[in-house]
């Protein structure tokens, strides 16, 4: 046996080859289920016993010659770009695929720069906030349902420690902390306990603005959100201003914008009513103001909140809200014209 393996090494290294496919040959004579060292290693159990040791070293060195020798001829082949190479490297490349912006994070930066454009600076902070940042300094009363288990994620209790449910407690931290007169933007994700839904999601994002100066009024915060929408979704966009409730904000009212797909006429996605709403507004409550050290009797000033989300979903039409959340390049792809 010892002589056969002599003669195999010998002829493997006088092997040449001139293409991958004789190579391929090669391998196979050798390292093939049917190739020469599966024959060796299956009559090594004839060899003496005296001879054993000797006999698989000499196998082992062969195998392992076998495949240094192909790794060397398919180097060889690869930095060969001559002979019968048939490439044309004159053709172009693969083309490199472009990536872009998430259609989230598209629209947040476009309702940044609208509001830029008034003036308005941006203001961030932490996700995980108090009980006094998120509900009482912005006049949530205690029984709030807001305050409650079902409705936020409370991280710890006594003190309340919770995730954040609105950008709001941005502003009173920019309240705690600039001077007036403040304009300023909250963008950021907001968390909140509800079933994930077509239209609802435990996770979402915010832009909340806040403007407190000398003689604020509510002409001032309806021309604001006329700008705003005309910027979003076109010259033709209409506005209307329907009274509401939130703690913070007195009087408060939600905005709808006239329906973009059936210009106001009525359509399904309007419900038939011309208009779809956008976002909340108001005037600030005296009493955030007062919490916040600002003397109410001589600031007013207004805020407002808008789900990214569901702007987004008006732009774009788009119907499904988790389809921000799942990452389909199918979806995502279509948005690369956008930004």
């Amino acid at each position: 046996m010892l002589q056969i393996i002599d003669k195999l090494l010998e002829e493997a290294r006088q092997f040449q080859a001139e293409t991958k496919e004789e190579v391929e040959q090669f391998r196979i004579k050798y390292l093939g289920k049917k190739g020469a060292l599966s024959e060796l290693f299956r009559n090594f159990k004839e060899v003496p016993a005296e001879q054993k040791r000797e006999t698989g070293q000499k196998i082992n060195q062969l195998k392992q010659f076998v495949a240094d020798r192909i790794d060397t001829l398919l180097a060889n082949l690869s930095d060969d770009i001559g002979g019968d190479d048939t490439r044309d490297l004159t053709l172009p490349g693969p083309p490199v695929l472009s990536g872009a912006r998430h259609p989230i994070s598209i629209v947040r930066n476009e309702i940044i720069s609208i509001f830029g454009r008034l003036g308005y600076t941006i203001s961030e902070g932490p996700e995980i906030e108090d009980d006094w940042h998120v509900f009482s300094s912005l006049n949530f009363p205690p029984e709030h349902p807001a305050r409650d288990m079902q409705d936020t994620f409370f991280i710890e209790k006594d003190p309340d420690i919770l995730l954040r449910t609105h950008t709001s407690s941005v502003q009173v931290r920019v309240m705690e902390n600039e001077s007036l007169p403040l304009r300023t933007i909250s963008p950021g994700r907001v968390f909140r306990n509800e079933a994930i839904s077509a239209r609802a999601h435990c996770i979402f994002h915010q832009v909340e603005g806040l403007y407190i100066d000398e003689n604020v009024s509510f002409a001032d915060l309806k021309q604001t959100l006329l700008y705003f929408a005309r910027e979003m979704f076109g010259k033709r966009v209409e506005i209307r201003l329907r009274p509401s409730y939130f703690p913070f904000t007195e009087p408060s009212a939600e905005m709808d914008i006239s329906c973009q797909i059936c210009g106001g006429k009525g359509c399904n996605v309007c419900k038939y009513t011309g208009w779809l709403e956008i976002l909340g507004c108001g005037m600030v409550d005296p009493n955030v103001l007062e919490f916040n050290h600002i003397d109410s009797e001589k600031y007013t000033g207004f805020a407002f909140g808008m789900g990214v989300e569901r702007v987004a979903m008006l732009k774009y039409q788009v119907k499904d809200l988790r389809l921000y959340f799942e990452n389909d390049i199918r979806f995502l792809e279509q948005f690369k014209a956008a930004y």
